[in-house]
């Protein structure tokens, strides 16, 4: 019989227009934590809870503390991609990968090599002056003391989606679209527990979801393949 990485690795030869729907699990092999594992930070204690600590309403009020708390333990300048991010520019390159579709904002994808990148939470390499719109790096944030300022004197924003924010619409239009033209949706490293990027996947109608995770998600129900592994290592035994 079959075994679950043949069968995988099957339907990922006879891809040609296959979509990588990604989470956490993705980035924490390059050492990012992620937010509801274990050591995650919602199983950690802080002044405030941290989806308070990074919300919209929060960053407005609390401006120091929320940079303080972003910085600390949420920005990993220092990390590098893993053979997930790998093997999946990779397969891009060769025309294999419609798009990858991810809810981190590490910008590791782009790092790997990858073009298509779909940027559900937004990106921390990507910040704004909310007084003029100038353009900051992440180099630009982590250097800074204290709160981050534009040199017009406003406040420097992450374009990364905070609590309270909606998703860009723009984005998730084109998720809808690369998951209606899919022929094979892979989903690794997500408990698909986050809405509304969650439901994203109702988009898809192509001939099978594979399923890449440790511990059982929400919607394993409707995988055709499930495999509780990390992601790097199942990808990096395909070729």
């Amino acid at each position: 019989m079959e075994n679950a990485l043949d069968t995988l690795r099957r339907w990922i030869t006879g891809s040609r227009k296959m979509v990588f729907f990604g989470g956490a699990g993705v980035s924490t092999e390059s050492g990012i934590p992620d937010f509801r594992g274990a050591g995650g930070l919602y199983s950690q204690e802080f002044d405030e809870p941290a989806e308070v600590m990074l919300s919209r309403q929060y960053f407005f009020t609390h401006t120091e503390k929320f940079y303080e708390f972003y910085k600390r333990k949420v920005l990993a300048p220092d990390a590098k991609p893993n053979p997930a991010h790998i093997k999946l520019a990779r397969w891009e390159a060769d025309g294999k990968l419609l798009a990858v579709i991810t809810q981190n904002i590490d910008g590791l994808h782009q790092a790997a090599g990858s073009k298509h990148v779909l940027e559900l939470h937004g990106s921390a390499g990507c910040n704004h002056c909310v007084k003029c719109a100038a353009a900051y790096s992440l180099s630009d944030i982590m250097s800074a003391r204290g709160v981050p300022r534009c040199r017009c004197g406003g406040i420097i924003k992450p374009d990364v989606v905070l609590y309270g924010e909606p998703l860009d619409d723009g984005v998730f239009r084109a998720a809808v679209t690369a998951l209606d033209q899919a022929d094979l949706l892979l989903v690794a490293g997500t408990s698909l527990s986050v809405y509304p990027a969650a439901g994203l996947i109702n988009a898809y109608h192509g001939e099978h979801i594979a399923l890449i995770n440790h511990t059982p998600t929400d919607r394993d129900h409707m995988a055709d393949l499930i495999i509780r592994d990390s992601v790097g290592a199942v990808l990096a035994g395909i070729d």
